[in-house]
């Protein structure tokens, strides 16, 4: 029988099929699970996550905001009013995510 320490040095991890890894390439960081979470909780303008996020420069929203949007994870969708209104919402591929976070927030309320 091998033995296990043998087993794990003969085996090759490639990030690029790891599910987990490819997973946090796409949310890891700081604020895009907050961000989904927020969303999912219909905190969907860019004032109102901010106002929730008080540490996140405008730039930083910004550019999170696009990245989740790129990954297919929120939609944008801009009204034609004065002042223009723009909504963040999940996407069906966003709002599967919900149960990650709902993971997330749990874990924080009984660990910390």
């Amino acid at each position: 029988m091998e033995n296990k320490k043998n087993f794990h040095a003969t085996v090759h991890y490639d990030p690029a099929i790891c599910p987990v890894a490819r997973t946090l390439k796409i949310i890891g960081g700081k604020w895009k699970p907050l961000i989904l979470h927020l969303i999912g909780q219909d905190i969907n303008r860019f004032g109102q996550l901010r106002q929730c996020m008080p540490g996140i420069s405008k730039h930083m929203l910004t550019e999170q905001l696009r990245e989740l949007e790129h990954d297919g994870l929120i939609s944008r969708s801009i009204y034609a009013e004065v002042p223009p209104r723009v909504e963040y919402s999940l996407t069906g591929k966003g709002g599967s995510m919900l149960g990650i976070t709902a993971a997330i927030m749990e874990w924080g309320m009984a660990h910390l």
